[in-house]
């Protein structure tokens, strides 16, 4: 993200990817922009701003998590989606709330070395190639590498006119398919695995990694052709210029101070107090919950992870539950509510045909590898628009999601016969959406199971 994008150029660009709902982009994108403000802010008040942490109330297929992931990707913020009914109350079978602090930051550590990954990949490939060519021509024995002295070397002129030969032709690929033994490092722990269950977990402290640490590692030999073996020859020398105390460091500071938790589902733990059975592990569950949004420290393997910052975009349906039952303590964490719109017939041309990945253009590019021409007249945007809508209406209404529903059916035939019938241009009208799909929208059990 640009830090400096105004919220108006966060609704612009969350417009490109979502149909509608702008209440909630706007309350979105004033979260986002107010992370900036806060960065900006004398030391000493900056760690008293407290992120203003939304629920967004609506049924599924509205857009709710497409908002929250769109907005994590512009922030270039690490981003985690868990459903809050996942979670149990301590003492109950179930995952531990802190889970999700440790596996936000298992991904920011894995973003941070990506990003590191990329700026030594240059570098990384030389290395590599450096290695390759010495598998494919080894030096004499007691011959020094250049690096490994201060002293000028005197390369002898055949061996090093025979090994930028085979430079040469490793760029060119002309050496792929040649077998290479390679020395690969393995973890002598069969038994880790049994140890890497979610139960272990919650214990507090990795026992997965700190027998990786205590166990030695062996060395196999392995012939693979070249290909191959540059390939693992690049990402072993990439590890080895990424500073992993840094990445570490980076991957903390990120996640304290932009990482953003969706955490759906959260009207299924909304449960009223003075109830007995099932509500009460809900109510525990948000009472679980209440520390880490209202700001606490979670041991994670890589070190003490503080929540005071993360922005949790909350979600939920609410049909039975409302967000005044939850436990006041947690309504508090949650100050700004906004509600989605139901999606109407218009919405769903516009979703078939507007976003930057619109429905349509997907399938047609998908057909198009085939070299099969698809296209679609405007009555069969609006008929298959139609179609969605009354499926809804009569059986469970799945928003959006629905239109994934009908386009593959509609399109089964000339997916499957693609293949054979390169070159083809086929039209699709009102005509053929009626024909593909009206016998199953009359028969209303049968539509319940296909559509």
């Amino acid at each position: 993200m640009s830090d400096s994008l105004t919220p108006a150029q966060i609704v612009a660009e969350l417009d490109r990817y979502i149909v509608g709902q702008d209440r909630a982009k706007r309350a979105v994108a004033l979260a986002l922009r107010n992370r900036w403000r806060r960065q900006s802010l004398p030391a000493e008040l900056r760690d008293e701003v407290a992120p203003k942490n939304i629920i967004m109330i609506g049924p599924t297929g509205v857009g709710k998590t497409e908002i929250a992931r769109r907005l994590a990707r512009l922030a270039q913020a690490p981003f985690l989606k868990v459903e809050a009914s996942k979670y149990t109350e301590i003492g109950y079978v179930g995952r531990d709330v802190e889970s999700m602090i440790r596996d936000l930051t298992e991904l920011a550590v894995n973003m941070v070395k990506a990003e590191m990954a990329k700026t030594v990949q240059e570098k990384a490939e030389q290395h590599a190639e450096e290695r390759l060519l010495d598998l494919l021509l080894p030096r004499r024995a007691g011959e020094p590498f250049p690096s490994e002295t201060l002293e000028p070397v005197a390369p002898d002129a055949s061996f090093e006119a025979t090994r930028e030969k085979l430079r040469g032709h490793l760029r060119g690929g002309k050496l792929d398919e040649r077998l290479v033994e390679l020395e690969t490092q393995q973890q002598a722990m069969p038994m880790v695995e049994i140890f890497s269950g979610q139960g272990m977990e919650e214990m507090g402290i990795n026992l997965k990694d700190m027998l990786s640490n205590m166990l030695p590692t062996r060395t196999r030999r392995r012939r693979l052709r070249v290909v191959e073996a540059r390939r693992l020859l690049i990402q072993e020398e990439t590890q080895k210029l990424i500073d992993v105390e840094e990445a570490v460091s980076q991957a903390i500071r990120r996640v304290e101070n932009s990482g953003i938790i969706f955490l759906d589902e959260l009207d299924k733990v909304a449960g009223r107090e003075g109830t007995h059975g099932p509500d009460v592990s809900r109510e525990g569950v948000q009472r679980d919950l209440l520390p880490i949004v209202e700001g606490s420290t979670v041991t994670t393997k890589y070190g003490m992870v503080r929540t005071d910052h993360i922005l949790f975009i909350a979600a939920g349906a609410f049909h039975v539950a409302k967000p005044s039952d939850l436990i006041p303590e947690l309504q508090g964490r949650f100050p700004i509510r906004v509600e989605l719109d139901p999606l109407t017939k218009p919405d769903f041309v516009r979703i078939l045909t507007e976003p930057r990945a619109a429905l349509i253009r997907q399938y047609v590019e998908l057909l198009k590898t085939e070299r099969v021409e698809v296209t679609f007249t405007p009555d069969a945007i609006e008929a298959i628009a139609e179609i969605a809508m009354t499926v809804n209406g009569h059986t469970e209404n799945i928003g959006a999601r629905r239109l994934y529903t009908v386009m593959e059916k509609l399109l089964e035939e000339i997916s499957f016969a693609a293949p054979d019938m390169p070159g083809k241009e086929v039209t699709i009208d009102a005509g053929y959406v009626q024909a593909r799909l009206a016998d199953i929208m009359k028969d209303e059990d049968l539509s319940r199971y296909i559509l």
